[in-house]
């Protein structure tokens, strides 16, 4: 029970229902990728908006070599789509080691839930579901994400861990750490959500994320404009 009223407090204290209002003053954020503590790669988002329409773009690119080989990488391309807080259509494609995934996704007002082409899934979604990338703070709200690569529905839980102080590229943070899992754990385990984040409220941004599989990987906040 303590630890729901400090993730209410958390919220509210961070007016969270005003999402993209948070964005607002930012263009561009960077992420870096590290695999192991050594930086493979990077994940940018950008944003352009035109009256209430906000557009979110998405390239990310890594490579994990082995002795001088590539043994596995990603190339990908995202875009999300909003009016107001709205989500109303997102498309990606990846290369992942050659073999081509992708989503189209579609908000149908009428029915008022998202319509779903993907690589790994086709069909609908309710409303509540979020994309599951790094750029917002709305991931550790929601019950249910739709994978940016392929389409799929993942239901989740989010839990609120603690206050934390981290360092990061030289500098100390105070971020609220959170813990994203699969709510179905029974999934085999490289389909299964597993992740450690760390959000910092202050500017409405995610500053890490971490999860191992095939080594210890993270996703760092480098800069923001």
């Amino acid at each position: 029970m303590k630890k729901i009223l400090i993730l209410i407090v958390i919220f509210c204290s961070s007016n969270v229902l005003a999402h993209m209002g948070h964005y607002e003053k930012y263009n561009k954020i960077e992420m870096e990728i590290f695999r192991n503590g050594e930086l493979i790669g990077y994940s940018y988002y950008f944003f352009t908006r035109n009256g209430e329409e906000t557009i979110v773009t998405n390239q990310t690119k890594f490579s994990v070599k082995l002795l001088g080989a590539t043994i596995f990488q990603v190339e990908g391309y995202g875009e999300e789509k909003y009016l107001k807080d709205q989500l109303i259509s997102y498309e990606s494609k990846t290369l992942q080691n050659n073999k081509e995934k992708f989503v189209k996704l579609f908000f149908d007002k009428d029915k008022n839930e998202f319509n779903i082409k993907g690589s790994s899934y086709s069909g609908v979604a309710t409303i509540d579901n979020v994309i599951g990338n790094w750029w917002s703070h709305k991931i550790l709200q929601s019950d249910s994400q739709i994978s940016s690569i392929s389409g799929s529905i993942k239901k989740q839980v989010v839990t609120f861990i603690g206050r934390k102080k981290i360092e990061q590229y030289g500098r100390a943070y105070e971020v609220d750490h959170f813990k994203l899992e699969s709510k179905d754990m029974s999934l085999s385990e490289d389909k299964r959500l597993n992740f450690d984040i760390w959000f910092d409220k202050k500017i409405s941004m995610i500053r890490r994320v971490s999860y191992s599989r095939m080594g210890n990987w993270e996703y760092r906040l480098k800069s923001f404009e």
